[in-house]
């Protein structure tokens, strides 16, 4: 039996992490600091489904806290980290870069502190698409220049992909940190997405017949990536990644922003009426994700499609909205 540290345990892509590794049998101590970027109920609902689980224990604490990852790695037999705890979003980190580099920059420098202190061997981070900026070669490989970084959090993220880097140069030859895995991540959605993600603001505002909001002329594109398949590429990558390596987790498919909107209509069973908005700062014209490491050394494969995907979110959506969404 594996035991796993997940930081940000309790947010959409840790909750699904953890239920992953729960379910094969591994043991989980999730730390989560249950902030308010959205309604922290949520995530106490999903770290009180999680606690269901005989193999998880929740510890409420911050990353920037040692004494926080003192509880989650005291007891000694932690065996790997997944680190996701972020503040997240491009647009909010435009208005606050300061807490975006205090949690991600200073809060990464502590929990790599923490892997070097217990002894850590694995360690996976997730980073984000964001880093590879407004670059116009499509799609994205891992080798390609990321030194333009569009806003505070895309630097936030390359600043943690560096510290990781370093850590592993400084460490690794000594114990800690032997596997280092980084993980751009590409447009994650689905069951139990955060709520100002725009498949989820979407589909609230559709079910609430109230105008989208399109940023630009909807020709923009991402690379949408269904969170079953994000968190296979996790799982892959804290099996079988060696060394210090960056692996691309995207859909593969990129969609424009219309045909993502008209997909939730579908979905949905509406037409929607669009408010055509300027584009936003920080935001890209584009993210399309070349897979063909993680596919080649991890066996990363995505099988959903944004069809698929978003009816699947639209389904959990109907199901488990509050009152005030219906």
């Amino acid at each position: 039996m594996t035991t796993i540290a997940i930081t940000g345990a309790a947010g959409f892509i840790g909750t699904h992490v953890s239920e992953m590794l729960l379910s094969r049998g591994d043991t989980v101590v999730g730390l989560d600091n249950f902030n308010d970027f959205y309604d922290p109920a949520i995530k106490r609902a999903n770290a009180k489904h999680l606690q269901r689980w005989e193999g998880f224990r929740l510890v409420e604490g911050d990353i920037q806290s040692p004494e926080s990852l003192d509880a989650v790695l005291g007891s000694g037999d932690v065996d790997a980290i997944i680190h996701l705890a972020a503040r997240a979003g491009v647009r909010p980190s435009v208005e606050d870069p300061s807490l975006y580099a205090d949690v991600n920059v200073r809060g990464t420098i502590q929990v790599l502190e923490a892997a070097v202190r217990y002894g850590i061997e694995r360690f996976v981070f997730a980073s984000s698409s964001s880093v590879y900026g407004a670059n116009t070669k499509t799609p994205f490989h891992e080798e390609d220049p990321v030194e333009l970084p569009e806003s505070p959090y895309a630097a936030t993220k390359r600043a943690g992909e560096l510290l990781c880097r370093t850590y592993h140069h400084l460490y690794a030859t000594t114990g800690p940190l032997q596997s280092l895995a980084v993980l751009r991540f590409f447009t994650v959605y689905g069951p139990g997405q955060r709520p100002e993600m725009a498949i989820s603001k979407f589909t609230k505002r559709m079910i609430q017949g109230q105008t989208i909001p399109m940023f630009g002329d909807g020709s923009s594109l991402r690379d949408y990536t269904y969170v079953d398949d994000i968190v296979a590429g996790v799982v892959a990558a804290l099996d079988r990644s060696q060394g210090y390596r960056i692996f691309n987790l995207g859909g593969g498919q990129p969609v424009r922003l219309d045909a993502m909107i008209a997909a939730v209509a579908k979905a949905v069973g509406v037409e929607p009426v669009i408010e055509e908005l300027p584009m936003q700062p920080g935001d890209v014209q584009v993210t399309v994700s070349d897979c063909s490491r993680a596919r080649e050394e991890l066996g990363y494969l995505p099988q959903t499609s944004l069809n698929d995907g978003i009816s699947e979110y639209v389904k959990w959506h109907m199901m488990n909205r509050h009152d005030s969404d219906r």
